[in-house]
């Protein structure tokens, strides 16, 4: 990998195993295109970044917030090391530039599936760190690129996800609890899509759309939230 000394600069890390930084961004469908690829695909490195990640957050929420509940705790966590935010972590760090990807998979740049390929690879990232360097880099690096952002998660309740976001701020606001309404469903029974409305009171107020009810609904209070102006 060319790039070897600009990727380590990037995650501030000098690895002794230089190939295990190559594995960490290597997903499966290159290697269908490239079999006799010299290292693995990410997938294993993925598996124990996950792990290590989760240890390093839990036991930093652990011990910084002694009187706070364990079901708080869980959403703060949930709200640190999920897909969205670990994507946006890789975005920052101009990751998807040492990505090897399939030609499929390089032109598909916008969708979901992308965003989980991102912060996959930061994962396996973590997990190449935490074998490489030991358990200290590996926090250190969590500590540095992901649990700094607290602060702004805690501020704006962003570990409230949109309908529970949405469901507060209207019952704070204008004393109602928002409802959900179908509106219309497209597509064959495999591989529907859903548009919902969500409405306060009779009033209706943005539309949502997605392959099931729930995810529509987030969808619909994530607009309503934006019209708002909460």
């Amino acid at each position: 990998m060319k790039e070897i000394a600009e990727f380590e600069k990037v995650i501030d890390t000098t690895f002794k195993d230089k190939s295990l930084l190559r594995q960490s961004v290597v997903h499966r469908s290159y290697l269908n295109e490239h079999p006799d690829f010299d290292v693995h695909h990410n997938e294993r490195l993925e598996f124990l970044g996950d792990a290590v990640l989760e240890i390093v957050v839990t036991e930093y929420l652990f011990n910084q917030f002694p009187e706070t509940p364990e079901g708080d705790l869980t959403n703060w966590r949930a709200s640190l090391v999920n897909a969205k935010m670990l994507a946006l972590v890789a975005k920052e760090l101009s990751i998807e530039k040492f990505l090897y990807l399939s030609k499929g998979e390089a032109k598909d740049k916008n969708s979901k599936a992308r965003q989980y390929i991102l912060a996959n690879a930061i994962e396996a990232i973590i997990g190449a760190i935490y074998l490489d360097q030991g358990i200290e880099a590996a926090k250190k690096f969590i500590e540095e690129r992901i649990i700094f952002r607290l602060k702004d998660i805690l501020d704006n309740k962003l570990y409230l996800d949109p309908k529970s976001k949405f469901q507060e701020k209207a019952q704070e606001i204008q004393k109602l609890t928002p409802h959900y309404k179908i509106l219309n469903e497209t597509g064959p029974d495999h591989d529907k899509i859903f548009e919902v409305g969500v409405y306060l009171g009779d009033e209706y107020i943005a539309k949502g759309k997605g392959s099931s009810k729930q995810e529509a609904q987030v969808d619909a209070a994530a607009k309503g939230l934006k019209k708002m102006k909460w």
